[in-house]
């Protein structure tokens, strides 16, 4: 059933399918994904209770880490409970505005977690490069403020393509063959030309969480080592950017990968699902295993 509006008819609901080719198996499936929510709503709840309670941890490095759980648990949650409920208890329907919103929460922080991580990436170089300065260059003033950069950043990047999808006109079909509302399933849905929509979307994937943010932190590396001696660069580097690249690599490389499979022809019906599924559940997870 489509409603009307006043430039645009959208479905009053969308129907998520879960992962489609496992529906027999999605009861058993929700247990690890259980887990992993779990792990980390758990482990970025102790990161942050920690961090708020040790003065001593009221420092740059501390407080982008306590912005990363933040944004993590904001991100995981849009996404795991209703994709639990989709397995456990068959609930696949989703309103249309909620799915709206479930599109800008996933699509908004995942570009906020990107520029939090860059800015972290900037305070281990700060701290390796300038250690005798590194208090007095990110101060809790400057913390706060690229803090604000980085959520206006993901808020103005990914409000342009949810407005557009809102004011596009929806084929009769209301399936959505994941187990969330993700830009380019939802386009799929579109009775238009959806060709700018689809472009400013990979552009927004790649540029928040690809190729940008990989050249500035492999620049931050190089620039490090090269004020550093060779012989005490390698061991001061990979102990302060060990977990930061772990985490860096699995956001870098799962969202674009999943942006473009969305759009490519994957024969296998519930590879493209469980791709989208983990690239949103295993930053979050990697992020507060890696702290705790």
């Amino acid at each position: 059933m489509l409603a009307s509006g006043n430039s645009s008819s959208h479905p009053v609901f969308f129907i998520l399918l879960g992962i489609p080719g496992l529906e027999n198996s999605q009861f058993w499936i929700a247990f690890p994904f259980c887990a992993m929510y779990a792990l980390a709503v758990v482990g970025n709840i102790t990161v942050l209770h920690i961090i708020r309670t040790d003065h001593t941890l009221h420092e740059p490095m501390y407080l982008f880490l306590a912005m990363l759980s933040v944004t993590d648990l904001v991100l995981s949650s849009s996404t795991q409970p209703k994709m639990l409920a989709i397995f456990w208890f068959q609930a696949h329907k989703i309103e249309y505005h909620a799915c709206l919103i479930q599109v800008f929460f996933i699509h908004a922080f995942s570009s906020v977690e990107s520029g939090v991580l860059m800015a972290m990436a900037l305070d281990r170089y700060v701290a390796i490069c300038f250690p005798l300065r590194h208090s007095s260059i990110l101060t809790p003033s400057v913390v706060i403020k690229l803090g604000a950069v980085v959520m206006m950043r993901g808020l103005l990047w990914v409000s342009p393509f949810c407005f557009m999808v809102s004011r596009m006109p929806f084929c009769p079909n209301q399936v959505i063959p994941q187990s969330y509302c993700e830009h380019m399933a939802v386009l799929k849905l579109v009775c238009a030309d959806t060709r700018v929509n689809r472009a400013y979307g990979l552009f927004v994937a790649f540029s928040s969480s690809g190729f940008c943010m990989f050249v500035i932190t492999a620049t931050d590396v190089t620039q490090a080592m090269l004020w550093l001696p060779y012989g005490e660069s390698l061991p001061k580097l990979f102990h302060t950017h060990a977990s930061h690249i772990c985490v860096i690599l699995s956001l870098y490389i799962s969202v674009p990968f999943s942006s473009v499979i969305a759009l490519a022809p994957i024969y296998t019906e519930w590879f493209p699902s469980l791709c989208s599924v983990s690239t949103y559940w295993w930053p979050p997870c990697s992020t507060s295993s890696s702290v705790v």
